[in-house]
């Protein structure tokens, strides 16, 4: 979709916020004039209007005036303030497009006295458009406006709607915090090439492609993880060895934890709990 009559807002320029605006620019859903960065950085601002020709504002009630998309991509701690700054400022037909975790849209559409409302988790692949953005509607969003939305969430990657809006807490422990997992991962296993030998750049060379070349074959053979595993293990190997004490280890176990650590976390900020706990 090119409709470079659409005025999108967009609050909140951290990484995130930065990366929509560039995708939104790259895959010319609106002209730059059409653009509206806010944030309270103003040097954040002043390196978006320098490199794309955007309007940047410090005030967030003055930027959604008249716009048709306002994207919320602040921090979950500055959601608040955010809803009170923009209670009751937004036309009906304005659609809102929020990639805060954890905050639901009973919320959002609470705080901001508004109905129109899509909640989505991406992750930070978005950053180089190869992102994942689980996402949901109220049911005031009309379908041309879920057509706007999914090319906006296009632009930085792919897109899945889904109809339950509990699905948006699962995808953010499992997609959404997924790349910190799969970092700590490659870090392990370039520290533990360093500890083998080899020069820190090379092992972070080898890991590096090692996942690159592991996720594209198995995106390419379509099959089953397990049957990937199982051939690259021979019978009393060096790979046996390795998975062997993985499984001792409790690999499994510990991802799935993890993971669900996280899942009961994006609960927790949905129902305003802003401290956590480590003990509980």
């Amino acid at each position: 979709m090119n409709d470079s009559g659409k005025t999108i807002t967009i609050i909140g320029t951290g990484n995130m916020g930065s990366a929509i605006l560039a995708g939104i620019i790259r895959q010319g859903l609106t002209t730059p004039d059409h653009v509206r960065a806010a944030d309270k950085h103003e040097g954040r601002l002043h390196d978006l209007s320098n490199t794309y020709g955007v309007t940047t504002l410090t005030d967030n009630r003055a930027a959604v005036a008249g716009a048709d998309v306002v994207m919320l991509c602040v921090k979950p701690q500055h959601i608040g303030a955010v809803l009170q700054e923009l209670e009751g400022s937004l036309p009906a037909s304005t659609l809102v497009i929020s990639i805060v975790a954890g905050a639901t849209l009973a919320r959002l559409s609470s705080g901001l006295r508004h109905g129109c409302i899509i909640r989505t988790m991406p992750n930070t692949p978005a950053q180089i458009g190869q992102g994942i953005t689980v996402w949901t509607a109220t049911d005031a969003v009309s379908e041309e406006q879920m057509a706007l939305a999914r090319s906006i969430l296009q632009a930085f990657g792919v897109e899945v709607q889904v109809q339950e809006e509990n699905f948006l807490d699962m995808a953010t422990a499992l997609s959404g915090s997924g790349p910190a997992y799969v970092y700590l991962f490659m870090e392990a296993m370039i520290d533990a090439g360093v500890h083998l030998g080899f020069p820190r750049n090379v092992a972070e060379q080898l890991v590096v492609q090692t996942v690159r070349g592991s996720v594209e074959y198995f995106d390419t053979m379509k099959e089953h993880p397990a049957k990937m595993r199982n051939d690259v293990t021979s019978p009393g190997g060096t790979t046996t060895a390795a998975l062997y004490y993985l499984e001792k280890a409790g690999f499994r176990t510990a991802i799935s934890r993890a993971i669900w650590a996280a899942y009961e976390r994006s609960v927790e900020l949905g129902q305003g709990k802003m401290v956590h706990n480590p003990e509980k």
